[in-house]
């Protein structure tokens, strides 16, 4: 294992990024379908409390080994908003993989760049140039083609789908800032803690105990959850946004495939369209981000909840 770390690190920057970026997808499709077949037997809620719980019990073993320090903060007030933005996304992402065939849900994720580049102009008053205005509104253009509104009717799963995109959103865009000071690990590890006991209150609302082979499917979704957490942080350590984002598309495919094994769904062209849409438009808002980046972090946007990454700019145009 030691030697195949070592082979590893002597691989270029970029090359690293892209290994990390591809696991760190992988996992999130995983999350995904694991959620859907979970939400036979347990109310979304339930999972989104198992799911922050198992992630909290697995970043523990990191914790004892380095020491109580490596969680010092002077922002818990930071982390405890990002918990609460990250926990309102799962709790809707969850509903809406409930309800909708895994790879539309998927793809509808990919708009969470578009919400963070309106919230970053309307909220926290950054500027946005034409440019990034333009790709915005074609990535909007990418829902519209999965949507279909006028031939196939917009329903509350599909809303609520883009509610969670929105939520996802504005949990990273509070991550913004608090990535400059916090230790990436023990991001995660907030963020566990912070989301077990928020969306407790909910999940025991509609509580019932998980029964055989559910307990396992649990467990799968609090270490897949977190290795997605530690792969995402590599791969923007490793190399700029600009170029680990594109290998975040492997997730649509890896879902395909898992969604039609599992549940033998099937995308249609047009949700292919237009998540290759939504997702390019992500692209070129973080090459332009790249670009006129002068100094600093900040964390990159990606399509699913409670992901944070540390990237390498810190200004949005």
């Amino acid at each position: 294992m030691k030697r195949a770390q070592q082979k590893f690190n002597l691989l270029s920057a970029p090359v690293r990024g892209a290994v990390w970026m591809i696991i760190a997808s992988t996992m999130l499709g995983t999350i995904n379908v694991l959620v859907r077949h979970i939400s036979a037997d347990l109310h979304p809620f339930e999972i989104a409390f198992f799911r922050n719980f198992g992630q909290f019990v697995f970043m523990l073993p990191w914790l004892f080994v380095s020491g109580l320090a490596v969680m010092k903060t002077k922002r818990i007030g930071a982390h405890i908003r990002r918990s609460l933005f990250g926990m309102a996304a799962m709790l809707t992402w969850f509903s809406a993989l409930s309800l909708l065939p895994v790879a539309k849900v998927t793809a509808l994720g990919f708009t969470a760049p578009l919400f963070a580049t309106i919230g970053a102009a309307l909220i926290l008053r950054e500027k946005v140039r034409v440019r990034r205005w333009s790709a915005t509104l074609i990535g909007f253009v990418g829902a519209l083609i999965i949507l279909r509104p006028g031939i196939n009717t917009i329903g509350s799963s599909e809303l609520v789908a883009l509610g969670g995109a929105a939520l996802i959103a504005f949990a990273l865009l509070s991550n913004k800032s608090l990535a400059r000071t916090e230790q990436p690990n023990a991001m995660v590890l907030w963020m566990g803690f912070f989301m077990s006991i928020f969306s407790l209150p909910p999940a025991i609302y509609v509580w019932q105990w998980p029964v055989g082979e559910t307990w396992a499917w649990l467990v799968a979704l609090g270490a897949v959850a977190t290795i997605a957490h530690l792969a995402i942080n590599r791969a923007f350590i490793a190399s700029d946004a600009s170029y680990v984002m594109p290998f975040g598309f492997v997730q649509l495919p890896a879902v395909a495939v898992m969604a039609f094994f599992m549940f033998g769904e099937v995308s249609d062209v047009l949700t292919w369209v237009g998540a290759a849409i939504i997702f390019a438009s992500g692209i070129y808002i973080a090459r332009r981000e790249s670009a006129i980046a002068k100094t600093g972090e900040t964390i990159v946007i990606m399509p699913q909840p409670a992901v944070q990454a540390v990237g390498r700019s810190d200004k949005t145009n």
